[in-house]
Parts: structure tokens; C-alpha cells; sequence
């Protein structure tokens, strides 16, 4: 037992309180800590499963219905308006036993001739297989150069009067930059096996061969562009000087030119043209992982593919 003699000194004794105090505190903070991060991250997943598409087609599909597929942004093979993505959307609404009718939704510049007509191609082959389902296309606020060319597969085409419409033509872009090299004094060093394999090579003096080849092939695949309109619009189409120099036109005057049938939303076809009101989405879509995999790759690739792209044709 301690007597007044032997006991520690008021000072030890209150900064022992104070030490013992202060740990307490700091134990406190730690678990309050690390129930509010637990907490923020509980909100989070929650916020995350609510809002966040995770992929997957909305393939709800039971009883008569009209099917709605989104084809949105550029039509190219590694994007979600690829051929595979559409075409495997359009295989499900059109073998599903509820489908009426199906509506492509189109707010697409164009894209990629090649995949592009991979669409077309399915669409009519399923409209074949499939007679009793109709589709119809409806525009938001652009069905141009390969989106359009889609379009024109559908049985009718729906706009509203400020879409754009229109572009039916080809291009081939890129840059030249062999001034800017002699400018600096960079050397350009290509090495072929081909006289031709440098077609188009950026870096290099344009070459008037391979510049009438090009035109050659752009004109090749503006014919069979033109071709796929006359068959897809027949006699609703009204052919004049300037339909296929790559000009557009509002809705309003797509409906005029017979590029489009009418005006229309994917809510006042289904209800009034199909006459089944229930939409059931079948658009196929990326997943977040997929999403933030290739969002990466192109924001990798982006520079250098502005600069290959050109000996590229391209529905734009």
C-alpha cells in the first residue's frame, strides 16, 4: 500500500490521466472511423447497383410487346454499335414468341461501310425468316452515312421534323505532313516490298496513282451504297441531283425526298403502328469491366489511329 511518502508525484500522476485519456480518444476515432468508411462504401454500392448498367439486354419479354434496340454512336467492330452487338440484339427480339414488331432506334454519324452493311444484311434476312414481324426504324437527332444506310433495310423510317438525315456518300480522311518534316528537318525512311504498300502513307509526298486508286475505291463502295437506298426505299424515293452527293436534310425534308415515311417516337410507333404499347428492351450492352477495358485502349490508340485512318473508307 502506498503512502504519501511513496506515491508518484501529482505531475506523473495527471500525465498518466492524460496519456490514458488521449488513447481512449484515439481508439474512439479509430472505430468511428471505421464505421463511417464502412457506411460511405455500403451508400456507395447501393447508389452503384441502383444507377449503374451493368449489361445485359432488359429482356423482360413476356406477353405481346414491341422490341426496341438502341443503336447509338459510331457502327465500328470494337464499339457497342458493332454488327455483333445489333445483329445479336435483332436475333433475340425476332425469335422471341412476344415480339409484334421490333423498332431499331437509330442516333448513329455513321461508322464503318463493312459493319454497317453486316446490319443491313441481317435485317433483311430476319424480316425474310420473320414476315409477320415488322421494323421500323426511328431516328433522334442523326441517321447519317452508315446509319442510314442501316436504316434503309427497315420496312419504314420514322424522324423527327429536326433529324438530320442523309450523307450517302464515302470518305477517306487523313493528314499529310511532309511539309511540316521538311520544316524540321525529319527524314522520312519507308521501306517497302510493293511499290504500293506505303498506300496513302502520311508521311510521305502524295502519290497521284495512288490517289486516283483511292477515288477508284471510294466511288466503288458509294455505288453499292447508292444501290442499297434505291432497293431499300424503291418508289417512295424522289431522286434528284443532289440525294447522293453526301448532303443531309432535316426530317422534315427527308420526308419530302422520300429518304423517310413519316414522323414518329419509339412510343407513338409501338403504340399506334405496331399496336402493341409494351416495350421490352432488347439492346445488347457492355458491362462496366468492358466498358473501362476498352475506354483505356482508346485513349491509348487514339492518336495513332487518327493518323492510319487514312486509306480507310469510311460511311461519314
Amino acid at each position: 500500500m502506498n503512502t504519501p511518502e511513496n506515491e508518484p508525484p501529482w505531475e506523473r500522476q495527471l500525465l498518466e490521466k492524460v496519456a490514458f485519456a488521449t488513447l481512449h480518444e484515439q481508439r474512439a476515432k479509430r472505430r468511428w472511423g471505421i464505421f463511417f468508411k464502412l457506411a460511405g462504401l455500403s451508400y456507395l454500392v447501393a447508389v452503384l447497383v441502383m444507377v449503374v448498367d451493368w449489361g445485359g439486354s432488359d429482356q423482360r419479354a413476356d406477353g405481346r410487346h414491341t422490341a426496341v434496340i438502341h443503336l447509338h454512336g459510331t457502327i465500328e467492330a470494337n464499339g457497342e454499335a458493332s454488327a455483333q452487338n445489333i445483329s445479336d440484339a435483332l436475333q433475340s427480339a425476332f425469335s422471341d414468341k412476344g415480339t409484334a414488331g421490333v423498332i431499331l432506334r437509330v442516333n448513329s454519324p455513321g461508322g464503318s461501310p463493312v459493319q454497317a452493311g453486316i446490319v443491313h444484311d441481317e435485317i433483311r434476312r430476319l424480316r425474310t425468316t420473320h414476315p409477320q414481324i415488322p421494323l421500323y426504324v426511328v431516328v433522334e437527332d442523326l441517321c447519317a452515312s452508315g446509319g442510314y444506310y442501316v436504316a434503309v433495310a427497315a420496312d419504314k423510317i420514322f424522324v423527327d421534323k429536326a433529324s438530320i438525315i442523309g450523307s450517302i456518300g464515302v470518305l477517306m480522311d487523313g493528314f499529310g505532313f511532309t511539309g511540316t518534316m521538311d520544316k524540321l528537318g525529319i527524314e522520312r525512311r519507308l521501306l517497302t516490298a510493293g511499290e504500293n504498300k506505303g498506300f496513302l502513307d502520311p508521311f510521305s509526298p502524295q502519290d497521284a496513282k495512288q490517289k486516283e486508286h483511292a477515288q477508284v475505291l471510294l466511288r466503288e463502295i458509294h455505288k453499292q451504297f447508292i444501290e442499297v437506298v434505291r432497293r431499300g426505299r424503291g418508289e417512295r424515293l424522289k431522286e434528284t441531283p443532289d440525294i447522293f452527293s453526301g448532303l443531309m436534310w432535316t426530317g422534315s425534308q427527308s420526308v419530302k425526298l422520300g429518304l423517310a415515311d413519316g414522323f414518329g417516337t419509339v412510343g407513338s410507333v409501338a403504340r399506334d403502328v405496331i399496336k402493341a404499347e409494351r416495350i421490352v428492351e432488347f439492346t445488347i450492352k457492355e458491362n462496366i469491366a468492358e466498358r473501362f477495358a476498352k475506354r483505356l485502349r482508346a485513349d491509348a490508340t487514339q492518336g495513332v489511329d487518327s493518323l492510319l485512318r487514312s486509306g480507310r473508307p469510311v460511311f461519314r
